[in-house]
C-alpha cells in the first residue's frame, strides 16, 4: 500500500456553491413570474432516515426561496389519499416539483404513486416518461443522485469520455439513470451487481468505480484500481460499539480505499450533500421552463 491519498471531492461545497447560484437565479425569476418556486415533498410513515432526509430538503427549500408544500401522512395512510393528494398538487399552479418520500412503508405501491405525478413535475426524475428521455438523451427532469455524482465529476475537471465506468448496483433510483448519464458522456459502462461473478475482478477495472448497493464499506482497497476515481453514492449508519453513538459510513471502506483512489468522494459531505441540490435545481428547472424562461 502506498503513502499516496486520493483527493476529495467535495459535495458539500458544491452544494453550497450551486444553491448560492440557485438563490441568485430565484431572486432573478421571482419578479418576473409573481411567485416563487414551489416544491411539495410527501412523506409517509416515521422512517428515521426518512425524516432527516425531508428535514434537510425542507431547510435548503428556506434557503434558497424555494416554497415549501411538504405533506406528512401517518403509515396507514390509504394509497387512494395519497393519490388524491397527488392530483391535487399536479394541479396547484405554485407547486413545480413534488416527491415521494422513498422507501414508502410495506403494502404502498410506489411505482404507481410515482406515475400519478405529472411528469413536468416530476423533479425526482422517476417517471416513465422522464426516464425515457433520459434513455433518448433528451433534456427533461433528471434523477437527483445521479445527476449530482456527474455534477461533482464535471465541477472536479474529471474528463469520463473514454473511461470505463463500474456502476456497482442496478436500481431505478441511482445505479441505471447513473448508467445512461455516463454512457451520454461517452463512458464505457459496466453495470455490477450482487450476482456478478467475481465482482473484485470486475471492479478492478475500473477507472470510475461507483458504488451503489446500500451495503457497508463493501468495496475494499484490493477492489480498486490504483488511481480510479471512486464514487461513495452510500449512506448506512452503523452504531460504534466502544462509544454506542451511531455514525454515517458509505459503501465504499474509505480509510483503506482512500491510499489507493486518485480522487474520492467521503461520506458524509460527498454525493449525499448534492442529492438534495439537485432536487432544488430540478425544481428551479420546471419553474422556469413552465413560464417559458429555461
Amino acid at each position: 500500500m502506498s503513502n499516496h491519498t486520493g483527493q476529495i471531492l467535495d459535495g458539500k461545497a458544491l452544494a453550497q456553491k450551486m444553491q448560492d447560484a440557485l438563490q441568485q437565479q430565484i431572486g432573478q425569476l421571482q419578479p418576473k413570474i409573481g411567485r416563487p418556486p414551489g416544491l411539495a415533498v410527501l412523506m409517509v410513515g416515521d422512517n428515521p432516515a426518512s425524516a432527516a432526509y425531508v428535514g434537510g430538503k425542507e431547510k435548503a427549500c428556506a434557503k434558497v426561496g424555494v416554497r415549501s408544500f411538504g405533506q406528512h401522512f401517518p403509515a396507514d395512510v390509504s394509497q387512494e389519499k395519497l393519490t388524491a393528494v397527488i392530483h391535487e398538487l399536479n394541479a396547484d399552479d405554485r407547486v413545480d416539483g413534488i416527491l415521494v418520500q422513498l422507501p414508502l412503508p410495506d403494502g404502498f405501491d410506489s411505482v404507481a404513486l410515482l406515475h400519478e405525478i405529472a411528469p413536468h413535475k416530476d423533479v425526482d426524475g422517476l417517471h416513465a416518461l422522464n426516464l425515457g428521455r433520459l434513455v433518448r438523451g433528451e433534456p427533461g427532469l433528471q434523477s437527483c443522485t445521479p445527476g449530482g455524482v456527474m455534477r461533482l465529476l464535471a465541477e472536479y475537471q474529471l474528463d469520463v469520455r473514454g473511461k470505463h465506468a463500474v456502476v456497482v448496483g442496478r436500481s431505478i433510483l441511482v445505479g441505471k439513470p447513473l448508467a445512461l448519464m455516463l454512457l451520454a458522456a461517452d463512458a464505457t459502462v459496466t453495470i455490477a451487481h450482487s450476482r456478478t461473478p467475481d465482482l473484485a475482478a470486475v471492479c478492478r477495472e475500473a477507472d470510475i468505480l461507483v458504488a451503489a448497493v446500500g451495503r457497508t464499506q463493501m468495496i475494499t482497497a484490493e477492489m480498486v484500481k490504483p488511481g480510479a476515481v471512486v464514487i461513495d453514492v452510500g449512506i448506512n449508519r452503523i452504531v460504534d460499539p466502544t462509544t454506542g453513538k451511531s455514525r454515517l459510513v458509505g459503501d465504499v471502506d474509505f480509510e483503506s480505499v482512500k491510499n489507493v483512489a486518485s480522487w474520492i468522494t467521503p461520506v458524509p459531505g460527498g454525493v449525499g450533500a448534492m442529492t438534495v441540490t439537485m432536487l432544488l435545481e430540478n425544481t428551479v428547472w420546471s419553474y422556469a421552463n413552465s413560464h417559458g424562461l429555461v
